[in-house]
């Protein structure tokens, strides 16, 4: 069975192997001037045997249309949801990935995989528990999706309700599908209308603060809506101080679930319509009740797949958490690795904003 990849970028493709062992041969199609990805592939010998892997919710209407027509297998692949010390726009290597056979998570005009878990498995006790124990385990490791800065103690009144407005990259294909294209200062507005007394914290996505992305806002504009604009500091840190937190399909708002924090959703993410977040939108096929550990054992059990940091062999999500809490403080504790981290990105950072301009 040949196995074809769509959409990968040339610095994915030694990433993403480890975690298809059953995969001999990988074939890329990345054709840097030509748009003919269906012909490509076709040459290299597409057919009914084969299998399609498509990164995000990247669009090949041709190669899609055909492998429909042809019957043949249709995988989405995207990034988990505890990824990495690091951030995914700096390159670096992710230790966790969804591979989806019906759709892709944070897209919900149509059914992924991890709505269909939502919907219809029947959790067991066993799974509930483990879930449980995975939450716990990262709340008091401190690790989210990221883990790229250090917690730090932040300063705010106590006599206002405190409200947490995580930014996100404008551009991501969350918000397009999941969002209708909400801006970060449109959510901001939204939270001080929906909560005019609060004290609202803004905290800008880490990709836009890297200048990776898109969806920076001024701070003397974000200020306008907010009391406070925190910058490089652990997602931790500041949910360790909400009350509340709203979104439009923001990570965060799962990982303030897994804490007891009320969240208040303006998109369509893939924790929203179970019955554990408060909604602006909602999607007529999410039709059960959740708990929070049912909704973490989907997402963090059975969903993703996860490699070992330090093997990069397939592993389960207790594996991976160890050797991501062991690189977290090596970044942390190594001040020459992290010398050696902060010039690594930094020199990403510019060849990425060098590509971008003579593209």
């Amino acid at each position: 069975m040949k196995h074809f990849f769509f959409g990968f970028s040339p610095w994915k493709h030694p990433f993403v192997k480890p975690f298809f062992p059953e995969i001999e041969r990988f074939i890329f199609i990345n054709p840097l001037f030509s748009k003919q990805y269906l012909e490509i592939a076709l040459k290299k010998g597409l057919d009914k045997e084969s299998a399609v892997y498509i990164w995000g919710r990247k669009s090949f209407p041709n190669v899609e249309a055909y492998a429909k027509s042809q019957g043949i297998p249709l995988y989405r692949v995207e990034d988990g949801f505890i990824r990495s010390v690091g951030l995914g726009s700096d390159l670096t290597q992710p230790y966790s990935l969804v591979v989806d056979s019906r759709g892709i998570y944070f897209d919900p005009t149509q059914e992924s995989d991890l709505e269909h878990l939502l919907n219809h498995h029947d959790f067991s006790d066993e799974e509930l528990a483990i879930a449980r124990k995975i939450m716990d385990y990262l709340i008091e490791k401190k690790l989210s999706k990221y883990n790229n800065y250090d917690t730090t103690s932040i300063d705010l009144p106590t006599d206002k309700k405190v409200v947490l407005v995580p930014g996100q990259v404008e551009d991501d294909a969350s918000i397009r599908y999941g969002a209708d294209g909400m801006t970060n200062l449109a959510l901001l507005q939204a939270a001080r209308q929906s909560a005019p007394d609060a004290y609202i914290i803004f905290k800008p996505h880490p990709d836009v603060l890297a200048g990776n992305r898109v969806g920076d806002i001024p701070k003397e504009e974000a200020l306008r809506y907010c009391d406070k604009v925190v910058t490089e500091v652990s997602l931790d840190s500041v949910l360790g101080v909400a009350d509340e937190v709203h979104t439009m399909t923001s990570l965060v708002g799962f990982e303030a679930l897994m804490r007891g924090i009320k969240v208040h959703t303006y998109g369509m993410p893939f924790y929203a319509g179970w019955g554990l977040t408060h909604d602006v939108r909602h999607c007529a096929r999410r039709t059960r009740t959740r708990t929070i550990e049912a909704l973490a054992a989907a997402t963090l059990l059975l969903y993703p797949r996860y490699i070992d940091p330090i093997s990069k062999e397939i592993c389960e999500i207790e594996t991976m958490l160890r050797g991501l809490e062991e690189e977290k403080k090596r970044l942390e504790q190594d001040r020459a690795y992290r010398y050696y981290t902060t010039i690594r990105n930094f020199l990403s950072r510019k060849g990425q904003m060098l590509l971008r301009l003579v593209s």
